[in-house]
């Protein structure tokens, strides 16, 4: 997806022109002196409708994903300093 910066005030005048680029994919970024300040996007998303399921046989989750983590792993990811 291609992407644009335009100044504000050029902004103004290509409006109608920038909303129809928007509408096709574009992103247009609005930026004043230089400044990113908004995003023109095309309204409701990316129109891809999401099909459930495409990613089964693709990925495998272990048997022990969800049982606790060794203590160790535990005590560093708190930032807490084990005792002994």
């Amino acid at each position: 997806m291609a992407e644009t910066v335009m100044n504000l005030y050029d902004a103004k005048t290509a409006l109608s022109k920038l909303v129809d680029r928007a509408a096709s994919g574009e992103e247009i970024i609005i930026a004043k002196a230089g400044k990113p300040l908004a995003k023109l996007v095309r309204f409701g998303g990316h129109g891809k409708t999401r099909k459930p399921g495409a990613w089964k046989g693709r990925m495998r989750i272990a048997e022990d994903f969800d049982d606790p983590l060794p203590e160790e792993l535990q005590a560093s990811l708190e930032m807490r300093i084990r005792e002994d």
